[in-house]
């Protein structure tokens, strides 16, 4: 008997436990395509667990927002330039795909000089920059909102 009233007062406390999920609230104005939201993601890590997380986070603002109502820009420098390099990245397909989809991915100038790296060794459609930080800089002056995953 005492079983039987712990399982039947286990069962309603599961049963009467609400799960509440809440939208996150969009702050005014409102994304759109004329005003998208543009947001920059860090990657400075050649961990390719990082990197695939940092790609994970870019599709999921796509998907939040939706498509036409976001930039997003990955500016790599440092060890995080590895990922952009067409012949040794680990994620190589994953941003050559991502490109297709309006994602922006800017390498740094200054990492490649230090790397003895070219340009001609990037993802085709990845970009570079003299500075990555400094790019960084420059994006949130101009109301970028930076993210460091």
């Amino acid at each position: 008997m005492r079983a039987f009233v712990a399982l039947l007062i286990f069962s309603l406390s599961v049963l009467t436990t609400v799960t509440v999920r809440a939208e996150t609230e969009l702050a005014d104005p409102k994304p759109s395509f004329d005003n998208p939201r543009r947001i920059m993601l860090q990657l400075t890590s050649d961990d390719p667990k990082d990197m695939n997380n940092i790609l994970w986070n870019a599709i999921n603002l796509q998907k939040f927002y939706g498509i036409d109502n976001v930039q997003i820009a990955v500016v790599g420098y440092g060890a995080g330039m590895k990922a952009f390099y067409d012949k040794t990245s680990p994620v190589a397909d994953r941003i050559k795909s991502q490109l297709k989809y309006g994602i922006e991915f800017v390498g740094c100038g200054n990492t490649m000089t230090a790397t003895q790296r070219s340009p001609n060794e990037l993802i085709p459609g990845v970009t570079h920059v003299t500075a990555g930080i400094a790019e960084i800089v420059e994006r949130q002056l101009r109301g970028w909102i930076y993210i460091r995953p």
